[in-house]
C-alpha cells in the first residue's frame, strides 16, 4: 500500500484533477478528463479504510462512519491542497480527492472572456457560474473572487463546503466560512451573513428553495451574490432556479429573479487538438431589459436569440464559442459535435 502523502504527490506531478481510492481496483488518476489506474495491487477495504482515517481526522471519519458519506479539505505540506469526498459503497469506502490549485488563478491566467473582468465591477445583483461536475467553475469563481478582492475594498464573506481557495486579506477582507464547520447549514450561514456587513457573499451552491431564497434577497438589497449550479446553459439555469419553487411561488421568485440576475456564466471543459489537456469554452448571457422581461414572463427559451444578438454586448453562445474553438484550430470537429448542446447549429457554424 502507498503511503497516502506519496499517493497524492504522484497524482499532483501527474496534473491530475482528480485521485480515486476505491476497493478492488488500483488508485486510479484523472488525467485531461480520462481515468487511469496507476501500476500498483488492488485495494482491500481495510486499506481503503486506513487511508480515510487518515486524510479525515476523528470527527469526519465518525460522520463517514454514521451518515455513509462526508465532505472536507486539506492541505499537505509541499504537496498540494485537495478537496476530499469519502463514501461508502457496497459496504467499503471509497474516496476522492479533487486537486485544488495552491495559487489563487487570475482572469488572465485562466484565458477567460474579458467580459468576466467587466463584470467584476459590479455593486450588486447576483452573478451565477454553471456548469457540469469537473467543468472549472470553483476554478473561475477563484479568479472573480481574487479580481475584486485585489481592486476594490470591501468585505468578501464566502460560504463553502468545503472551503477549496484559501484567500489572504488585499484590498478586502476575506472571511471564509465552512458549512459545517463555521456554520451548521447553507440557509443558516446565509441568514446570518446579512448581519455580517458583507459586500460580496459568495455561495458554494444554492442547493434548496431556502437557500436561493436569501441569496436572491441578499442580491436585492446591495450585496454582490456569487454562486454556482451544475446546469449547461443560461435558459436552462434560469429553469432550473424557477423550478425548485412550489408552483405557487414561481412567479414571484421570477420577477425577484429577473430584476436581481446580472449575468449568467456557464462553462464546459473540451479535450484540445492534441489530447493533452483541455480549453474551456463559455456561454455569457448579461441581463438586458429584454432578457429581463422574458424572465419575468417564464420565457426562457426566448434568451437564445437575445444572446446571439448581444454578441457585441459582451454576450456568446454556447455552441458558437465551441464553433470558434475548432475554427481556431484548438478542438477537434468531433468533439466539437460531442460537447454542442445542439447539433444543427453547429452543423451551420462549421460545415
Amino acid at each position: 500500500m502507498i503511503e497516502l502523502k506519496e499517493l497524492l504527490r504522484m497524482g499532483v506531478e501527474k496534473k491530475s484533477s482528480d485521485i480515486h481510492i476505491t476497493v478492488g481496483r488500483a488508485p486510479s488518476f484523472r488525467i485531461n478528463g480520462e481515468m487511469a489506474p496507476i501500476d500498483a495491487k488492488e485495494l482491500t477495504p481495510e486499506e481503503t479504510k486506513q487511508y480515510a482515517r487518515e486524510c479525515l481526522g476523528k470527527e469526519k471519519f465518525d460522520e463517514l462512519m454514521a451518515e455513509g458519506d462526508v465532505d472536507c479539505s486539506m492541505t499537505v505540506p509541499g504537496v498540494s491542497r485537495f478537496r476530499v469526498n469519502a463514501f461508502f459503497q457496497r459496504g467499503s469506502i471509497a474516496i476522492v480527492f479533487r486537486v485544488l490549485s495552491s495559487s489563487i488563478p487570475t482572469i488572465d491566467s485562466l484565458n477567460l472572456p474579458p467580459i468576466i473582468r467587466e463584470l467584476c465591477k459590479t455593486k450588486e445583483g447576483l452573478i451565477l457560474v454553471t456548469g457540469p461536475t469537473g467543468s472549472g467553475k470553483s476554478t473561475t469563481m477563484a479568479a472573480i473572487i481574487n479580481e475584486i478582492n485585489a481592486n476594490k475594498g470591501g468585505h468578501i464573506l464566502t460560504l463553502e463546503d468545503p472551503i477549496e481557495y484559501i484567500f489572504k486579506h488585499e484590498k478586502c477582507i476575506v472571511n471564509q466560512r465552512e458549512i459545517g464547520q463555521d456554520g451548521k447549514t447553507y440557509a443558516k450561514a446565509l441568514r446570518a451573513s446579512l448581519r455580517e456587513d458583507p459586500d460580496v457573499i459568495f455561495i458554494g451552491e444554492m442547493r434548496d428553495v431556502e437557500s436561493i431564497s436569501i441569496a436572491v434577497t441578499a442580491a436585492e438589497t446591495g450585496h454582490l451574490v456569487l454562486s454556482t449550479l451544475h446546469t449547461l446553459g443560461a435558459a436552462k439555469t434560469l429553469d432550473r432556479l424557477i423550478d425548485v419553487f412550489p408552483a405557487d411561488q414561481q412567479q414571484q421568485i421570477r420577477v425577484q429573479v429577473s430584476g436581481a440576475l446580472k449575468a449568467v456564466i456557464s462553462q464546459r471543459l473540451i479535450p484540445n487538438i492534441e489530447r493533452r489537456g483541455r480549453v474551456a469554452a463559455f456561454e455569457i448571457m448579461l441581463v438586458t431589459p429584454a432578457i429581463r422581461n422574458l424572465i419575468r414572463e417564464g420565457k426562457a427559451a426566448g434568451i437564445n436569440t437575445c444572446i446571439q444578438t448581444g454578441y457585441e454586448q459582451g454576450m456568446q453562445l454556447m455552441d458558437k464559442n465551441i464553433a470558434d474553438l475548432y475554427n481556431e484550430g484548438k478542438i477537434s470537429k468531433e468533439d466539437a459535435y460531442a460537447y454542442c448542446v445542439d447539433k444543427e447549429a453547429m452543423r451551420r457554424y462549421i460545415d
